[in-house]
């Protein structure tokens, strides 16, 4: 199997979760909403992680704002890039697999300038050999092609195998599966009692890297 990592951005590589409270803490304080409706705002995000557009279309009934959601949603695609952090030992981790001759690759769904933004200004497109965003392609996951685009820009195929490192069970573990990879879950506890068939299961991604350089074997 060849040495091909691929990794989800949001919640896996990078805490969307901690930006996501930040950008709700400016959005309550903009909007003059009262404390508590930013405890609502995370729990409406954690709760189904519904598609933007739909989540902007509750914010603004529940709120009765005047703006359209297209502004709602734009506006946050625009800040979202200025809050996001990696995690703890991300963009080290995955340069000592690139060093160690490993190829890299992110896989993610999403807008394109939100994707973008994020990847450029955490410096996670600094130190992968490639990447492909849904937004940008046209083809989301767990479609098969968006984890193939990810691999040819990394210099690789499917057909040689690999790794996807994800936490979500549909989109990354049974698509990269699904596509001949084989799948790292990362556990946010957002799947309870979800059967799954995920390889591994991991808490963080640097449990993930641990486990690719130790089962790999070389020739």
């Amino acid at each position: 199997m060849q040495r091909l990592a691929l990794f989800d951005l949001d919640r896996t590589l990078i805490d969307l979760g901690g930006a996501f409270l930040r950008w709700a803490t400016e959005f309550a304080e903009q909007h003059r909403l009262k404390p508590g409706d930013i405890a609502w705002l995370v729990a409406l995000d954690r709760g189904r992680h519904p598609h933007r557009e739909m989540f902007f279309n509750e914010v603004r009934e529940h709120f009765a704002l005047a703006k359209p959601v297209e502004e709602l949603w734009a506006g946050y695609r625009r800040r979202m890039p200025y809050l996001v952090q990696c995690y703890p030992g991300v963009l080290s981790g995955l340069g000592e697999l690139r060093a160690a001759g490993w190829r890299v690759g992110i896989v993610t769904n999403g807008m394109a300038d939100n994707q973008l933004g994020k990847l450029r200004r955490t410096g996670l497109a600094d130190v992968v050999d490639g990447y492909a965003v849904s937004g940008v392609e046209g083809v989301r996951k767990p479609d098969a092609r968006l984890f193939q685009i990810a691999a040819q820009r990394c210099g690789a195929s499917l057909t040689g195998g690999g790794w996807m490192v994800g936490d979500n069970l549909v989109a990354d573990i049974a698509g990269a599966q699904a596509a001949g990879l084989r799948g790292i879950w990362v556990d946010r506890g957002t799947w309870p009692g979800y059967e799954h068939r995920a390889d591994h299961v991991v808490a963080d991604v640097a449990e993930a890297i641990a486990i690719m350089r130790d089962t790999y074997q070389p020739g």
